[in-house]
């Protein structure tokens, strides 16, 4: 894949990246600025006084390995990137980046889908993935500490054999750093029963710009005072770099069993998760599928999915009474839904199959088309509506679009598919995603709900936010971050922030 980028490092205040198999098109931001880089060996050499030389990368074909994160359309080297080891090493990187005035752009693995980790050319890329150790254990007071480099699936991995484990589970749970989960409240298709990200997490360590180490909240839920914790979680790195983390983990639930349902319509499908919410069952786990994507997972994983417009994937958990009185009132009010099909798993194989299509979801789409993942979130009750109202701007737009996403609660991910080789089909589906996520805030819902905003909904905040809420929003950023040093382009729109960022880059 070929790249060219283009600066201006005058008075443009536009980044125009160019693909050669998308064409010219643009994403604004700030103009990189001209003293930093002019500075570039001088910052190189104070950041490796602080840290070890093989934790500085500043050869310009190094930096490329950081050049964007999981929203790969835009791409831009960073100045430098270091990747500390402890907390301490974080807060001298700031202290530095802070003393000469130098934007810092924090990155857990890079799986962010919003552009929360894309750099600017002006930027020091910090890179937590070294920071992956386990600090304590404490199974009577049920927590986990880890260094918040550790990847989500491997918090499990280190208390699963003591009948333990941890819940939030996004589907890049394999790769994703739990600082990446609690810069946007990652949530997972767990998250229905056992919460996202922000009700799982009990206590940070963060670093501010200026090197300052924080200790936030601790080893019990409601620690006193502010709630500055739900500040931190879903700031997504503009408040601080957190370095630790205190996690909630769980024993182990005695028993699960999932059960297919197999629908003629999306509607249908839609209206029988509202119908399970009113009942008022908790269900681990609502998972939703539509044809495209039932056809590309089968073609993928042969999971045997049954070849209807909609299923769900509804999983309940507990003894085996528990289970078993659950999933009879499921049933029960599945059945007045007419389903094509119902399947409940029998054994654990059954079961692994049942999920194997779903977990396989992204990855078999991939496999056919690009398609652009997107993240709104709606009140359950609007789900049969907003399915047929997708549907119908599909057909406006002339881009098909594959759903799948985690009903329980409402947060969608419609995968719009497209030609990344034919001009203009990006900006087309852009758009529609626009509106897509236009129509979620105007049912009531927001515009993320474990994506974060990044630069991909940035444009957009001005659909759910009046300047009065921009301006509480920017206060708050003001209190921990007042030279708006950290991940500064991200989350607000541009012209909202501008006179924050310009009087900070016109005081160094």
């Amino acid at each position: 894949m070929s790249l060219v980028v283009n600066f201006s490092l005058a008075y443009s205040r536009i980044l125009v990246i160019s693909f050669y198999q998308f064409g010219g098109y643009t994403m604004q931001m700030p103009t990189p600025d001209a003293k930093v880089l002019s500075r570039k060996a001088g910052i190189v050499a104070r950041l490796q006084e602080v840290l070890p030389r093989d934790a500085v990368i500043s050869d310009e074909m190094e930096t490329r390995a950081y050049e964007c994160d999981a929203l790969t359309a835009y791409k831009c080297p960073p100045l430098a990137v270091v990747l500390p080891s402890s907390t301490e090493e974080v807060a001298a990187v700031l202290r530095v980046c802070h003393n000469m005035g130098v934007p810092v752009v924090p990155r857990g693995s890079g799986t962010s889908l919003a552009g929360g980790a894309l750099p600017t050319a002006d930027c020091v890329l910090l890179g937590v993935a070294r920071m992956n150790d386990v600090l304590e254990t404490d199974y009577e007071n049920r927590f986990i500490r880890v260094q918040t480099g550790r990847t989500n699936l491997s918090v499990t991995g280190a208390v699963e054999s003591d009948g333990f484990f941890y819940a939030p589970d996004p589907s890049s749970q394999l790769a994703c750093a739990i600082a990446g989960n609690i810069a946007m409240n990652s949530g997972g298709a767990h998250c229905l029963k056992y919460g996202v990200t922000t009700n799982n997490l009990m206590g940070v360590t963060m670093v501010q710009m200026d090197g300052t180490i924080l200790q936030i909240g601790g080893k019990h839920l409601d620690a006193g005072g502010y709630d500055l914790l739900g500040l931190i979680c879903g700031s997504e790195g503009q408040l601080g770099v957190v370095t630790e983390a205190t996690l909630r983990i769980l024993p182990k639930p005695e028993g699960a069993r999932p059960v297919l349902m197999g629908f003629d319509a999306n509607e249908v499908a839609g209206a029988c998760v509202a119908d399970i919410i009113k009942a008022g069952v908790l269900p681990v786990a609502i998972e939703f599928m539509d044809r495209p994507c039932i056809e590309a997972t089968e073609a993928f994983a042969k999971a045997g999915y049954p070849m209807c417009e909609a299923l769900l994937i509804v999983e309940v958990e507990g003894s085996p009474a528990e289970i078993d009185e659950q999933l009879a009132l499921i049933l029960e009010i599945t059945r007045r839904h007419n389903p094509v099909e119902l399947r409940e798993a029998k054994d654990a194989d059954e079961a692994g199959r049942i999920w194997l299509g779903r977990k396989s979801a992204f990855g078999a789409m991939g496999q056919i088309n690009d398609y652009m993942c997107l993240d709104g979130t709606i009140p359950v009750s609007e789900l049969p509506y907003v399915l047929r109202r997708i549907g119908e701007m599909s057909k406006e737009y002339g881009l098909d679009v594959a759903n799948v996403f985690h009903a329980g609660d409402g947060n969608m991910h419609p995968l719009i598919l497209f030609d990344a080789n034919k001009e203009g089909d990006l900006e087309l589906c852009e758009a529609f995603g626009a509106d897509i996520l236009r129509l979620c805030v105007e049912v009531g819902g927001c515009l993320t709900g474990e994506h974060g905003v990044g630069i991909e909904k940035r444009d957009l905040m001005v659909d759910q936010f009046a300047p009065a809420d921009l301006e509480a929003q920017m206060a708050v950023k003001d209190v921990f971050d007042p030279a708006w040093l950290l991940n500064p382009a991200k989350v607000f729109p541009l012209a909202a922030s501008e006179s924050r960022r310009s009087v900070a880059l016109a005081a160094e």
